[in-house]
């Protein structure tokens, strides 16, 4: 945990009383004594210091702290949104913290041929259980915006209905499929701005399933003939994209200087 993720909520007159595990975590993995600073950050909101004023190391934990946020500056928005097959439970969690880790805008859970229908009654599924695994990714990456999770139970109303109001805000649509040959190079050569990757289940999109997102304007490419796990294929493909937008962007100061 590189940042104390609290929301605005929780700020009374400048300060804020802890007695979860964010307490723990200052009182026995940071050893902060009363006069220490941690770094605070408002969930959508700004980033700043807190200063213990008052800690009680036995049980019941509790820190009280004087929160002053100094970058009060809009978060930026991520530049990637996910589409994504729901996964097995187990691999959402760690999937929901790496990305929000990594950076991303908005996730779209959907279902598809290969997702089993069982996955969609995980308790996981429940706004609190969501936020928690994203908040954890946020923490590692000392980020506040808090990405949005929106879940769709059938996949042709959400290609067919949602995708066609979505998708004139980017400027690339990817479907991650392992059986299409053509690299990030070649779908990204008209350059780079939104992108919203779509990432299929652990058998891949079907036939018909790729289909229907060609019909909506997206581009199918590889990471190569290596199979992966949905949650290594998500963080490499992020990093991959991520790469080349860094890329394209130091490629075109240069071209012109």
């Amino acid at each position: 945990m590189n940042i104390i993720l609290v929301t605005a909520t929780e700020v009374i007159d400048q300060q804020i009383i802890l007695n979860d595990h964010r307490a723990v975590h200052i009182i026995k993995i940071l050893q902060s004594e009363v006069g220490d600073s941690v770094r605070i950050g408002i969930i959508d909101g700004g980033k700043g210091t807190g200063l213990v004023v008052e800690v009680c190391k036995k049980r019941p934990f509790f820190v009280r702290l004087a929160v002053q946020i100094s970058d009060c500056a809009t978060v930026p928005v991520p530049e990637i949104d996910l589409i994504l097959a729901l996964p097995r439970p187990i691999m959402l969690k760690r999937i929901l913290t790496q990305v929000a880790a990594l950076g991303i805008g908005r996730i779209f859970l959907i279902h598809a041929n290969r997702v089993e229908k069982s996955y969609w009654e995980s308790g996981l599924l429940g706004e609190d259980q969501c936020r928690e695994y994203l908040r954890q990714g946020l923490e590692q990456a000392i980020d506040t915006r808090m990405p949005q999770v929106e879940m769709h139970r059938r996949f042709k109303p959400f290609v067919e209905d949602v995708l066609p109001e979505i998708s004139s805000g980017y400027l690339l649509r990817l479907l991650a499929h392992p059986d299409k040959h053509s690299n990030l190079a070649e779908v990204c050569a008209g350059g780079l701005g939104r992108i919203l990757l779509a990432v299929g289940p652990e058998g891949g999109w079907l036939d018909f399933e790729v289909e229907m997102f060609q019909r909506q304007g997206f581009c199918c490419w590889s990471l190569g003939e290596r199979i992966l796990k949905v949650d290594t294929a998500v963080v490499a493909l992020h990093a991959q994209i991520t790469a080349m937008k860094e890329f394209l962007k130091g490629k075109m100061k240069r071209d012109c200087a």
